[in-house]
């Protein structure tokens, strides 16, 4: 159901004015409290965490969708023709692109909006390209709370797109109600490279760019895939992981993926695992937060950094292995915060 998204922004001094603000479905107010959560700046993270304790606890009605890939299987694309479905449909949907931190820079390319005009300059759209900030598995530190704000400001289909395919796309699960794969039609040699693991995270698989010269190795692709997912436990009771093949130049299998979504979404609904596997998340996300936490503590100490690096210079020269040099760190850090209390 569409609801009024506006623009706004102005007067926000509060969490109480952000909270208002995107109720009413400002999106610069969103914009500007995405900023305030992935800023590192202690007065902006005071606001962000009492504006997230007082804005509303997401409902069943919202959806979250993760998309994964490789890189050149077309995620935007097919991200902007499957918001396009939605927003037809009566849903106002958010993309939250994790775009890649260079790891030489540390600079990010954020150009996800040049790649789905359509979605960024609709009334019923939103979308935050965040930087990935180096860690692995295409997720940004804060993209769960970024999802919880977008929720917030009325857009109930929340799509997060990753970096690609990574050892840590659980993470992309983990905040996500249905995860989907996207692979090109060359799916021969992408699966071998592509991890167990990341195959049976999947709830959807959707082979792009069935088109042109492409239609038979799209259709093989398909074929390998269901091989693939065969042998694997899908992660929902009941469930057969669907293979589509799809193209998005020529709309192409896009109906059916928004069927095959749809069913998915009311599958988990029906028998109760939408709420059992978002109450799954919270706990991950507690123990991930208290990870993130006490390394930030932990780098924190100059001290610390100054034997980090003694130990990253040791450990270079093999004089120390990386497993003694990290606990021979904590031990020393562990100490003197005993000896200070």
């Amino acid at each position: 159901m569409y609801r009024q998204i506006g623009k706004g922004g102005s007067g926000l001094n509060s969490p109480a004015s952000f909270a208002k603000a995107l109720e009413r479905g400002d999106r610069r107010a969103l914009s500007q409290a995405i900023t305030l959560v992935e800023s590192a700046r202690s007065d902006h993270q005071k606001i962000a965490r009492e504006l997230l304790s007082i804005i509303p606890v997401s409902r069943s009605e919202t959806l979250r969708i993760g998309i994964t890939g490789p890189p050149g299987a077309g995620k935007s694309t097919l991200i902007e023709h499957l918001g396009g479905k939605l927003i037809e449909g009566g849903e106002d949907v958010a993309v939250l692109t994790v775009d890649p931190s260079s790891q030489l820079s540390g600079g990010s390319i954020l150009g996800d909006k040049t790649r789905m005009p359509t979605l960024s300059s609709s009334d019923h759209a939103f979308v935050r390209p965040s930087p990935s900030s180096g860690i692995e598995g295409g997720v940004g530190r804060f993209t769960r709370e970024a999802v919880m704000l977008c929720e917030a400001c009325g857009f109930n289909r929340v799509i997060v797109e990753t970096v690609g395919v990574g050892q840590s796309e659980l993470r992309v699960a983990q905040l996500t109600d249905i995860f989907i794969l996207l692979l090109a039609p060359a799916a021969g040699d992408e699966l071998q490279g592509i991890k167990r693991g990341v195959m049976e995270l999947a709830d959807l698989i959707f082979v792009t760019k069935c088109d042109g010269d492409l239609v038979a190795a799209a259709q093989r692709a398909v074929g390998e895939s269901l091989a693939g997912t065969g042998l694997m436990q899908p992660r929902i009771p009941g469930w057969t992981v669907p293979v589509i093949a799809t193209s998005a130049l020529h709309d192409i299998g896009i109906d059916q993926a928004m069927t095959e979504i749809n069913r998915c979404h009311d599958v988990l609904t029906v028998n109760n695992e939408l709420e059992s596997r978002r109450q799954h998340q919270l706990k991950s996300a507690l123990m991930q937060a208290l990870h993130d936490g006490l390394f930030d503590e932990f780098m924190a100490d100059p001290d610390v950094l100054v034997r980090v690096s003694q130990a990253s210079d040791q450990v270079a020269k093999r004089q120390l292995t990386p497993s003694f040099a990290a606990k021979q760190l904590l031990e020393s850090f562990l100490k003197e915060k005993r000896e200070m209390s």
